[in-house]
């Protein structure tokens, strides 16, 4: 950890951390995703299916769920303002999503030792019903991700 986030925080970091990436974030934003909230290893990303984000079944395009899960990833492995990369993902489809569902990723920490991160990340709709299960893997690499 920097100099600087030792002076802040856990919560702060993350928030920090979370309003760092989020500005440059071309393509979660372009994809209507908010950050919900943010803690140190933790974090809910909430989006939106649209008629664009449709596959040729009529239902989400698993990518468009892949990438829900992966922001909200990347948002808790680095919201110790360490910056961190995915390693590998893996992601098991339950359950169908479909236009207008709102759709609610939650990232939560299951280990990080040493440079290594673990994460699982829980996708529902708006019922409360799981749609996908993701796993990362995340490494810290060099460098925190701003505000501190």
């Amino acid at each position: 950890m920097n100099d600087a986030n030792t002076t802040m925080d856990g919560q702060a970091l993350a928030e920090a951390a979370r309003d760092a990436m989020f500005e440059s974030d071309h393509c979660s934003k372009s994809l209507g995703m908010e950050v919900l909230s943010v803690a140190a290893g933790r974090a809910s990303m909430r989006m939106t299916v649209r008629r664009d984000m449709l596959n040729g079944h009529g239902t989400c395009h698993g990518g468009m769920i892949f990438s829900l899960a992966d922001s909200c990833f990347a948002f808790a492995c680095n919201s110790r303002n360490q910056r961190a990369v995915a390693m590998s993902c893996v992601i098991d489809f339950i359950k169908p999503a479909r236009e207008g569902d709102v759709l609610t990723a939650a990232a939560r920490e299951v280990s990080l030792v040493g440079r290594n991160g673990i994460y699982d990340i829980a996708v529902s709709n708006g019922d409360g019903e799981q749609v996908a299960q993701f796993r990362g893997k995340s490494l810290v690499i060099p460098g925190s991700v701003g505000g501190g």
